[in-house]
């Protein structure tokens, strides 16, 4: 793989990891390198071979990619703790994926239908975020965390919540895991909105009682 996957991984982390550190330490390096072997070898039909070859890369990375998932160059895949790519999945260039991300079907299609999401360059995609379909990731857009997304994002568009809806915000000052602030403090208000609705429901049964 090359040195430009390498600096780009180091650019996108706020850690700043040397290259020493990505080399030896990054498990989202390393599936990838399992993974061009194993797509290497699904293409040329050595399907039971390229399975084993994808079974070792989770095994040693905690990373699930599937041999036919097809993907562009430099994607992140940071701390990749329980992510899942389906078989049909395509990812462009330059995406970042957090842990627990998954990419998965709905099922009810035949083999080699397309089930999975396609993801296009600069996406970024939070932690435990579950998107699921033949849908489409836009350009630029953003995915938050937790997020269940089960139709097309438009390109830069921002997608939070379970279900998901898309916000509108100007992307000014990033955040924790890619995330724009004010996506942030929008689901943080959302939340809060909700307790306090909740709240003030039992309060007024409570003094209609008395």
């Amino acid at each position: 793989m090359s040195n430009s996957l390498i600096q780009s991984i180091r650019d996108r982390d706020p850690a700043n990891p040397t290259t020493f550190e990505v080399l030896f330490s990054y498990p989202g390096f390393h599936v990838l390198g399992f993974h061009k072997l194993a797509n290497f070898m699904w293409k040329n039909n050595l399907r039971s071979l390229a399975r084993f070859i994808s079974h070792l890369g989770r095994f040693f990375t905690g990373i699930e990619i599937h041999p036919g998932v097809k993907i562009g160059g430099n994607l992140f895949i940071d701390h990749g703790m329980g992510v899942v790519i389906g078989e049909t999945s395509v990812i462009g260039d330059n995406v970042l994926i957090y842990h627990g991300v998954t990419l998965g079907g709905k099922g009810g299609k035949g083999v080699g239908s397309k089930r999975h999401p396609t993801v296009a360059d600069n996406a970024v995609i939070g932690a435990g975020a579950q998107v699921l379909g033949n849908v489409r990731i836009g350009a630029g857009a953003k995915i938050g965390a937790n997020a269940v997304v089960t139709f097309d994002v438009p390109d830069g568009a921002t997608a939070v919540g379970n279900p998901a809806r898309i916000i509108e915000c100007k992307e000014t000052k990033k955040g924790a895991y890619g995330l724009p602030e004010e996506v942030l403090q929008d689901s943080a208000m959302v939340e809060i909105g909700k307790l306090r609705a909740e709240f003030d429901q039992v309060k007024k049964e409570l003094e209609e009682k008395k």
